[in-house]
């Protein structure tokens, strides 16, 4: 009897544990099927275009496989042409430094206003905190267009900014601040800001207060203490941050447009020129993927340090 009961359970265990590796798998493979139908697949579409070259046709490229009915063969034609004009033009190599500069600049200054902003959201009290996130929150509730709309308005030549500097005799002519890139990094690091206030913000919520009072009773001074506990603590979301503003920056295209100037050098100006004037889709595509290469390759590597370092 005892045997008996001992396998009932034991049995009751493994199925247990069926069901708990089948829900397991089951939760992966809803993000992993995601992941394959709106990324995967369409990288693997725009990574065939760029192998072939680009005709005047409908699409405005040449098919990779040609069938020829009469001698029952296909006939597969790649061409890595437009790889290697993308690395012997100086043109859109300065177009990725551009892209990565404005980017990385962006990023720096979202960072430095983001983090004094999520620290005092985070040591608020819980009233004030929601009206501060409200706060942050508040301009995904109209159009990101407008928004740029509205900054090409109050940077323009009569516009608030430089009536406002005007008024306090700080200028005495009105600074060209619209069409440079001065007015992309401002579009970028208003646009971005929540992106880095908010995982800042889940992480500073987090971190215990006690430790900076530690600190402090050991001799630390307050900057000290903030570059010795505080700053270590926030890296997670630093980093977060970071990468939800940098990504998206380097590819930006609606900003540079309207309030960035005619040598406003940015990939994804590049990209739509390429798309859509020229209707040179390979090399389009080329350029898309060499720049999601840029992208992934620092963040995978960065990854797989971060793996074996733990």
């Amino acid at each position: 009897m005892i045997n008996a009961s001992t396998n009932t359970t034991q049995l009751t265990l493994l199925q247990r544990l069926q069901t708990i590796r089948l829900g397991r798998w089951f939760v992966i493979l809803m993000p992993m099927l995601w992941l394959a139908a709106f990324f995967f697949i369409p990288f693997l579409v725009v990574f065939k275009i760029s192998l072939s070259e680009a005709m005047i046709a409908v699409p405005p490229y040449s098919p990779l496989l040609e069938w020829d009915p009469n001698n029952a063969y296909a006939t597969l034609k790649v061409t890595f042409g437009n790889y290697l004009f993308l690395f012997e033009s100086r043109f859109y190599l300065d177009a990725y430094l551009s892209s990565l500069r404005i980017a990385a600049v962006s990023t720096f200054f979202t960072l430095i206003i983001g983090f004094p902003i999520a620290y005092l959201i985070a040591r608020s009290g819980s009233m004030a905190r929601t009206i501060l996130l409200s706060l942050v929150i508040l301009p995904f509730w109209t159009s990101f267009l407008l928004r740029v709309y509205a900054w090409m308005s109050l940077l323009k030549k009569n516009g608030l900014v430089n009536d406002t500097l005007m008024s306090l005799g700080l200028i005495d002519q009105p600074l060209q601040i619209l069409q440079t890139d001065v007015a992309v990094y401002i579009g970028i690091v208003y646009t971005y800001l929540p992106f880095m206030i908010l995982p800042l913000y889940t992480t500073l919520e987090k971190m215990d207060m006690s430790l900076i009072e530690a600190a402090k009773d050991l001799g630390a001074k307050p900057w000290r203490a903030f570059c010795s506990v505080t700053l270590p603590l926030a890296k997670p979301g630093i980093i977060a941050g970071c990468l939800l503003v940098f990504i998206p920056a380097v590819g930006e295209f609606v900003i540079p447009s309207l309030l960035g100037g005619s040598d406003t050098l940015m990939i994804g100006r590049v990209l739509w020129d390429e798309f859509f004037l020229n209707r040179d889709w390979p090399l389009a595509s080329a350029v898309a993927i060499i720049m999601l290469i840029v992208l992934v390759g620092p963040i995978m590597f960065m990854r797989n340090g971060n793996k074996e370092a733990l």
